[in-house]
């Protein structure tokens, strides 16, 4: 089994509680803790600086597209980010924990 990081934003607390409580309530992440965050960007060739809420999900890596599909259906960005880095190395049980609850 293998498993992942998944890493987005969102531009408030509201909408990252309820891409988090999606992705949790479906089973495709065990986890998603939201951390205010402050993000320089550069969109539409602009720089912006802002505040956003980084979400860290952790789920099986094969549940990536699943994942990725549900936060694009209710992201209010057009172009969320959405990237995956592998978790190579953590505790059995802790692993054993988000393989049980993303069945």
């Amino acid at each position: 089994m293998s498993y992942t990081l998944i890493l987005s934003t969102c531009p408030d607390r509201a909408s990252a509680e309820k891409i988090a409580g999606l992705l949790v309530e479906g089973r495709l992440a065990a986890c998603v803790q939201r951390l205010p965050i402050e993000s320089t960007y550069v969109w539409q060739g602009e720089i912006v600086h802002g505040t956003e809420v980084a979400l860290l999900i952790k789920s099986k890596a094969e549940r990536f597209h699943e994942v990725a599909a549900k936060i694009r259906e209710h992201h209010a960005y057009e172009l969320p980010e959405i990237i995956s880095l592998p978790i190579t190395n953590g505790l059995p049980d802790y692993l054993q924990w988000i393989d049980d609850c993303t069945k």
